[in-house]
């Protein structure tokens, strides 16, 4: 018996690797040390400030994957895992370095592998990270022939004065929302539950309110917010960041929430993408379980001091950037507090 007949095919995996170096070196830049396929990534620290802090986060995309395989799309979802990650440490103000991802398939299917890969190198080289390794594995009896997963490692630097960790917000700061494209990568186990199961949508029905068809709607990519809060942090405009994932708005703003300071958000303030209400009429969801749940179309909030909110205001409106100003700072146990209907 080969390895074959119990189910890896290693000629598939040597097809499948020699794409995904082809795409890896499309993003690599002069701090790349070595070419992907040694057995460690190999990135130069040199040039960074000596008070440089590394910023590092790891993350996948979800059960979004299962629509990402009935709909036969995946370059969408390589996006998403880097844009996710990138968001996450910018949050810090770091700065993206370099990114190492995981794909684990029940099957190997070079076409596949490529499709995803070419949307991560794609995202990073967006950002200016490069990718520089990471691991493909064919597991089968641990994923069906036609299903696999995703993850991703990203490691980023700031300098430590630049550090956002929650220190600067103080009561009066006000909250700037930045709009999601979507469910982005969060949320989806109760959104097929509510509107694929229960609802039985098919994801190719057209649906008016969407203005698209389901599939469609529930892999709108995880949207990158680095391009726009770079010049502002920059500038030092920016008391602190939230990027909102799982867990909501109502999980996710504490985290970066001082001891002695809560957040007040009003209801009302900005509008839900039609993909929200929709999952909520159809599944009679509560709205706490709503804003716990989903974005609800605000995918990264800004703490903005109140002396900077016309200067952060006036460069969002000349980059016409839409922008939803959402609540307040105020004393308080560290949670949100929401007001209006």
């Amino acid at each position: 018996m080969r390895y074959r007949d119990s189910g890896v095919d290693i000629a598939a995996a040597d097809r499948a690797k020699a794409q995904i170096q082809q795409l890896a070196r499309k993003t690599f830049n002069a701090r790349v040390v070595r070419d992907v396929g040694a057995f460690g990534g190999f990135f130069s620290a040199a040039g960074l400030p000596r008070d440089a802090v590394l910023v590092a986060s790891m993350d996948g995309v979800g059960t979004k994957l299962k629509v990402a395989f009935a709909m036969n799309q995946h370059a969408s979802v390589g996006a998403d895992l880097v844009n996710h990650c990138v968001n996450d440490i910018a949050v810090h103000g770091a700065r993206p370095l370099f990114f190492l991802d995981y794909l684990a398939m029940g099957k190997l299917r070079p076409r596949v592998a490529a499709e995803l890969v070419r949307g991560v190198a794609e995202a990073c080289r967006a950002t200016g990270c490069a990718l520089v390794g990471g691991e493909t594995a064919e597991m089968p009896g641990c994923y069906p022939e036609d299903e696999y997963d995703l993850a991703g490692c990203i490691v980023g630097w700031v300098r430590r004065a630049d550090l956002l960790d929650g220190s600067r917000v103080r009561a009066g700061d006000m909250i700037f929302g930045l709009p999601s494209a979507g469910l982005h990568t969060n949320g989806f186990t109760l959104a097929r539950k509510v509107l694929i199961e229960k609802d039985g949508i098919p994801l190719t029905r057209y649906l008016p309110e969407l203005g698209r068809r389901l599939g469609e709607e529930l892999l709108q990519p995880h949207r990158c917010y680095w391009p726009v809060v770079e010049p502002l942090l920059q500038r030092r405009w920016l008391a602190a960041l939230a990027h909102i994932t799982g867990g909501g708005i109502t999980e996710n703003t504490p985290r970066i929430l001082p001891r002695g300071y809560g957040a007040e958000i009003r209801l009302g303030s900005w509008e839900p993408l039609p993909i929200f209400p929709l999952i909520e009429r159809c599944g009679r969801v509560p709205l706490d379980d709503m804003l716990r749940t989903f974005n609800m179309g605000l995918g990264m909030l800004l703490i903005v001091p109140e002396r900077k909110a016309s200067r952060v205001a006036g460069f969002l409106k000349k980059r016409k950037e839409r922008f939803f100003i959402i609540g307040q700072i105020i004393r308080g146990r560290p949670g949100v507090k929401y007001t209006g209907g």
